[in-house]
């Protein structure tokens, strides 16, 4: 019994690490820009793809360093890019939520109709950061799985006091709480969505990183966290990165232990139903704010 539940657990924390990396990235453009960038899975899609290409021997060789590098770059050039050329024109626009949903949505499908043209649909694996394996509670998992598990708290430890301490940091919070306001005390908007952007694609590859050595790599290997991390930057509470980290790590446990106990094809139905279940009582989420 003891082993059952050290398993689940571990599971859990792993599967929420992930989560939350993930799923931060995305609460952050939403936080600040008030629009979900719905490409923001192909780009740890992308970020993955990249990594592979320049670490691994089917690539060119270069080893991890030089890849997670290149990816660093790529990832912030790709998330300046996206907000540029897909989000920017429509600032100004009415309909700015309805609208960036569709242009995000092009823009996923044609990275992914690119990576696929670029690399093929044939499997690919990065090579772990840290091989081997570690008993963790009783439990057996990949040297990998295990710095997923103590590298996510710290980078999101890094983010969180990056947006409380630092200038631009507090600067892109009172951006998300009154763009308008924080243009008239001379704040540039345009400049800290360009950070916001770059940031939250950073976050998305630095995920595709660590879980590309875990899962093989396809052209959608992005779409299922994407659909994961909609659910939680909702789940816990639109508008609050705290509330996003702890719903990913809730989530974790819960889709290990429904895995575990109802087994993988029911738990994805019964994680949507729990999520109608907490709307119907919390709109807002697990700690999002009523807005009156």
């Amino acid at each position: 019994m003891v082993d059952m539940l050290s398993a689940i657990l571990v599971s859990g924390i792993v599967l929420g690490s992930g989560y939350a990396l993930m799923a931060s990235g995305l609460s952050l453009v939403w936080t600040t820009l008030g629009i979900f960038n719905f490409a923001h899975g192909v780009l740890m899609t992308l970020g993955a793809y990249v990594a592979w290409t320049i670490s691994s021997g089917g690539g060119l060789g270069l080893g991890l360093a030089a890849g997670v590098a290149v990816t660093v770059a790529a990832l912030i050039g790709a998330g300046i890019l996206i907000e540029r050329v897909v989000v920017r024109p429509f600032y100004d626009h009415r309909d700015i939520l309805l609208i960036t949903v569709m242009t995000t949505l092009a823009a996923m499908i044609f990275l992914q109709n690119g990576i696929q043209l670029i690399w093929g649909a044939r499997l690919k694996q990065l090579a772990p950061i840290v091989p081997g394996t570690v008993q963790l509670w009783r439990t057996t998992i990949s040297a990998q799985e295990t710095l997923m598990i103590v590298l996510a708290p710290i980078v999101l430890a890094a983010l969180w006091l990056f947006l409380s301490r630092s200038r631009i940091g507090r600067g892109i919070k009172a951006v998300g709480q009154n763009a308008d306001a924080a243009r008239l005390i001379g704040i540039d908007v345009s400049r800290l969505f360009i950070i916001t952007f770059a940031l939250s694609a950073l976050l998305a590859g630095l995920t595709g990183v660590l879980l590309g050595s875990v899962r093989l790599l396809t052209p959608e290997f992005g779409s299922e966290p994407l659909v994961k991390a909609l659910i939680i930057v909702i789940f816990g509470g639109l508008g609050s990165l705290g509330g996003t980290i702890a719903a990913a790590y809730l989530l974790g446990i819960i889709e290990a232990t429904l895995t575990f106990f109802i087994g993988i094809y029911w738990t994805p139905s019964m994680i949507f139903l729990l999520l109608i279940v907490v709307l119907l009582f919390r709109p807002q989420g697990l700690l999002g704010k009523v807005v009156r």
